[in-house]
């Protein structure tokens, strides 16, 4: 449908929700006017009526693994599919996050590049648009090295983002710390010198890519941040001791303006396993903790994005970013600050800020309606009502 509209009772633009009834017009799959009020949309435009509805922008999860198919061991089975059946398990993937409200994905687990390939391949215009890291460099044996991204060295790390960009990677993915579910590695210290994480950070913005930087140790997070990476993923700041962020770290993190991503989010209908349970008992990365950490970077002004790390097994299903929200308004974290995180900061750390993740004339029309006021109840988030990619329904 080339001209039509949406009439709801409020709309969260990406930054702040605006009450009082709006209409918004959507031309050749872009936002063409809003209007506030009462207005009346041209004649012969159709227009979706939704008198309890708020408009948001279609949902950015910045942390996912579109190859995992959230079943138990999800990454340790990766090492051995078929590329073949990998194509399916993302294209399932992406139809889970959608479902969801989720339009826009950051892939920073892909298995030896294969999600690169099927982007380049299967374009898809009814899918979520896909922002992609290929396979996360990682030290020998290192967190996920069966993925297909080990590194090592100076010269190793430099011509491992080479290829990345070759690929045609939107960003690089650093693997900083050892990670749960890779059996011996370590959680508590970093995998990489400052030297070769230096030449990692040089060499991609030297070729235009920003650097993410997985990090659970809290050596690893203040490695990254005296390194200057872009964004830092889970952030848990993991000693012998347990998971803690220091105040004085959130601050400086705040200050540097980085981007953390915390990947909170699990499904409250699944039992996590006991295996599971004991692995981030081991790594120090109880719930409460984790919490703790999200509530001091917000109270630090530290920049936090919406991820929810979706595949790694069943409590992390894909979709599941609406539960990543939850649990930060839980955190202390206003609903608009939670709802900002995954649509106007999580497009920008994408690299899709200037037509993504806001309701303003000539963004793209990835959008989401929900029944009720998200920012009096996150929860309703749960529950779409709407999806649209650029100007089509397809929820």
């Amino acid at each position: 449908m080339t001209k039509h509209a949406v009439r709801v009772a409020r709309v969260f633009d990406g930054e702040r929700l605006v009450d009082g009834g709006v209409l918004v017009l959507l031309d050749e799959g872009r936002v063409a006017e809003v209007h506030l009020g009462n207005a009346e949309a041209p004649q012969g435009w159709p227009v979706r009526e939704e008198p309890n509805g708020t408009l948001l922008p279609g949902l950015v999860d910045a942390h996912v693994h579109l190859c995992a198919d959230a079943g138990a061991d999800a990454l340790g089975r990766l090492a051995e599919r078929p590329e073949s059946d990998l194509d399916a398990v993302v294209e399932v993937s992406l139809r889970r996050h959608l479902a969801a409200g989720v339009t826009t994905v950051r892939d920073l687990g892909d298995r030896r590049d294969a999600v690169l390939r099927w982007r380049d391949r299967r374009g898809r215009d009814d899918l979520p648009t896909v922002a992609g890291s290929g396979a996360p460099l990682t030290s020998v044996g290192g967190h996920c090295w069966s993925l297909g991204g080990e590194a090592s060295g100076v010269d190793g790390v430099r011509e491992a983002v080479r290829l990345r960009a070759a690929a045609g990677a939107d960003l690089v993915k650093i693997m900083a710390s050892g990670g749960v579910f890779t059996p011996g590695t370590d959680t508590t210290r970093p995998q990489f010198t400052d030297d070769e994480l230096t030449a990692a950070l040089t060499q991609a913005h030297d070729l235009g890519l920003p650097v993410t930087a997985h990090a659970h140790a809290l050596s690893a997070v203040e490695q990254a941040l005296r390194v200057g990476v872009d964004g830092i993923e889970h952030c848990t700041c993991v000693t012998a001791a347990g998971a803690h962020v220091p105040g004085e770290l959130a601050d400086r993190l705040a200050a540097s303006g980085v981007a953390v991503c915390a990947t909170l989010g699990t499904d409250p209908a699944v039992v996590t396993p006991p295996e599971v349970v004991e692995m981030a008992a081991r790594a120090g990365l109880s719930e409460a903790a984790l919490r703790d950490g999200v509530a001091t970077l917000y109270r630090a002004g530290v920049r936090l994005v919406a991820g929810s790390d979706a595949g790694l097994g069943p409590a992390k299903p894909h979709g599941i970013l609406p539960e990543t929200l939850v649990e930060y308004v839980a955190c202390g974290l206003p609903a608009t600050v939670a709802l900002a995180a995954a649509t106007s900061v999580g497009a920008e750390v994408c690299g899709l800020g200037r037509r993504k993740g806001r309701i303003r004339p000539g963004f793209e029309a990835d959008l989401l309606i929900v029944d009720g006021d998200p920012t009096s109840d996150i929860t309703v988030l749960r529950r779409p009502l709407a999806v649209y990619l650029a100007g089509d329904l397809v929820r």
